[in-house]
């Protein structure tokens, strides 16, 4: 059992864990490529997220277009601006694998708006979660015809992100998602699917909880980084026991089974610069408050994540 905290003193949220590190403050220069990723912060509004990144000295935001909804791409754009931070990605576009011809024109216009948004808000990188095989039907089991789709509609969707000069970013989720949100499981299926196109117009996420587990992620991330197609680095920890919805069972870095380690070394050694997104969909740290939630992801990435890089 973990020791009692002191009164006063800082704490991990949720755990309620002694802190491990102090909390940087504001102006730290380890802080530099940290962005908070919205999805962390799941009730906070764009303003407050605005604002709580600017208290804990955080430079980045990567934004969900919930968010961003709340007052218009342009204002989201400028209210981040203002307050000096940069925005790491917008989230999400994608689940362009649904069969027929309607739920296609469908799917591609809705990224069509997503990558005008995000070059509104300032995002380089778009975020695609490239979608699963439908609930009902024949088509529930077809996996190879799915991915055929999810390639022909992103070879459409390319000359508008490139018009726009806003990247498709394509997330391989974990091999449990691939029903129902991502036909990519791999970091190397992704690479093979953007080869078609340049590596300014699609990159790849590399994101931790998804591909921790994948014997190939070495070759895999130092390939990404050859080809210049390293989108976004984002990070949080896979933890146990799974919740019941296992979209929900992401954890604080250095709570679960990733090897921060070897894997930012890898993402290092690849020749990535850019920010890295804390992204946490747990429902013990949606509830927790804010401003403690930035302090425990800072700690974390200070202690776990930059030191590797």
């Amino acid at each position: 059992m973990s020791a009692a905290a002191a009164p006063g003193a800082e704490v991990d949220v949720p755990s309620g864990r002694p802190a491990s590190v102090p909390t940087p403050v504001p102006g730290d220069p380890r802080l530099a490529r940290l962005s908070l990723n919205t999805a962390t912060t799941k009730r906070w509004t764009l303003r407050e997220a605005v604002d709580g990144c600017v208290r804990a000295g955080l430079p980045a935001l990567g934004l969900w277009r919930d968010r961003v909804a709340e007052v218009g791409a342009e204002a989201a754009g400028r209210m981040v601006a203002d307050a000096g931070l940069r925005v790491s990605s917008l989230c999400r576009g994608g689940f362009l694998t649904a069969p027929g011809d309607e739920a296609g024109a469908a799917a591609l216009e809705d990224n069509r708006a997503a990558v005008r948004e995000a070059a509104a808000v300032g995002a380089r990188e778009l975020v695609l979660v490239v979608g699963g095989l439908p609930a009902e039907g024949p088509a529930r089991t077809d996996l190879v015809g799915a991915r055929e789709r999810l390639g022909d509609r992103l070879g459409e969707l390319v000359p508008c992100a490139v018009e726009h000069g806003v990247r498709l970013a394509l997330e391989p989720l974990h091999p449990l998602f691939a029903s129902d949100r991502a036909v990519l499981s791999t970091l190397g299926q992704a690479l093979e699917l953007a080869s078609a196109h340049p590596a300014g117009a699609v990159g790849v996420v590399v994101d931790a909880y998804h591909v921790w587990w994948d014997p190939d992620l070495r070759t895999s991330v130092l390939r990404a980084g050859a080809e210049g197609r390293i989108s976004s680095y984002q990070v949080c920890d896979w933890v146990l026991p799974l919740a019941a919805d296992p979209l929900l069972s992401r954890g604080m870095v250095g709570d679960g089974h990733v090897d921060f380690a070897r894997l930012g070394g890898w993402v290092g050694e690849a020749g990535y610069t850019g920010d890295v997104e804390v992204e946490i969909f747990n429902e013990a740290v949606w509830s927790a408050p804010g401003d403690a939630v930035l302090a425990t992801l800072a700690r974390r990435y200070v202690e776990h994540v930059l030191p590797t890089l």
